[in-house]
Formats: C-alpha cells, sequence, structure tokens
C-alpha cells in the first residue's frame, strides 16, 4: 500500500490537473466570445457605413457630387475629364475647348475624379498656385453633363 502522504499528493494533483482543465475551458470560452464578438460589431458597422447620409455641407445626386460650398469652390471650368496630371501637378486634367493652353488640371479632397473620367463635366473649385501648368485647381464640387 502506499504512504498517507503519497495518497494526499496524488489527490492534490488530480484536483489541480482538473482545475487547469476547467480554467483552460474558461479561457478558450472567452476567446471564442470576443471573436463572435467583434465579427458582430464589424458587420453591424459595415451595415450602418453603408447606409451613412452625406456629410452635412455635400451634394450627391446622380449627375451633381460635391461640396455646397460655393464661397470656396467659386471657381467653374466645362470640359472632359482625363487621368494624369502634369510636371507633378494634378492628379487629373480637364480638357477644355481652346487647345492645350486652356487645360486646367485637377486636384481634389472632395470628389473622386476617376469616376468621371472620360466624362463631359463641369467642376467648381478653388484656383490653387501652380509652378509649371497654366492652371491648377482644387476641385468641390463635380456635375455630369454627358457621358
Amino acid at each position: 500500500m502506499q504512504p498517507a502522504s503519497e495518497k494526499k499528493s496524488l489527490v492534490q494533483d488530480i484536483e489541480e490537473h482538473s482545475t487547469m482543465k476547467m480554467n483552460s475551458k474558461i479561457v478558450i470560452g472567452v476567446y471564442v466570445l470576443l471573436v463572435l464578438l467583434g465579427v458582430c460589431t464589424g458587420y453591424v458597422l459595415a451595415i450602418r457605413g453603408s447606409l451613412s447620409v452625406a456629410a452635412p455641407g455635400t451634394v450627391k445626386t446622380d449627375k451633381v457630387v460635391g461640396s455646397s460650398d460655393s464661397k470656396t469652390f467659386k471657381d467653374s471650368a466645362e470640359g472632359t475629364l482625363e487621368a494624369g496630371g502634369a510636371a507633378a501637378e494634378g492628379s487629373h486634367k480637364l480638357i477644355r475647348e481652346g487647345g492645350p493652353s486652356q487645360t486646367a488640371y485637377l486636384v481634389s479632397s472632395v470628389v473622386d475624379l476617376d469616376e468621371f473620367v472620360g466624362k463631359k463635366v463641369r467642376v467648381w473649385g478653388q484656383t490653387m498656385a501652380a509652378k509649371k501648368v497654366s492652371w491648377l485647381m482644387d476641385v468641390g464640387k463635380v456635375e455630369l453633363l454627358s457621358e
């Protein structure tokens, strides 16, 4: 037979092992719960983001997108929008009647100009100082004139 101290030690080992198993199950359960909560939160935020309304002071219709601030964006021009600037100025260019000297080079922190590439548009913006191009404009609003 085993001495009483060894039996006691064996019982303590079994109890400690079962306690560790229980603690491991609790920890795993908490991690699973956290992951599920994170997924649910992401899903809810994604749904709400897709239903968001335009920010105050902005316009978004089928033909007009951008800011309604006509004091800041008071300059306007009309032409066909193309991707690519010139001499590291502008991300896009507006090809206007009158030849290359009438081309307006555009940037925008308000409107995604890529949506209008290849289309005839009217843009409203603020003229900025340019070093190498004839006209550089920060576009605040775009109106689609034709596809």
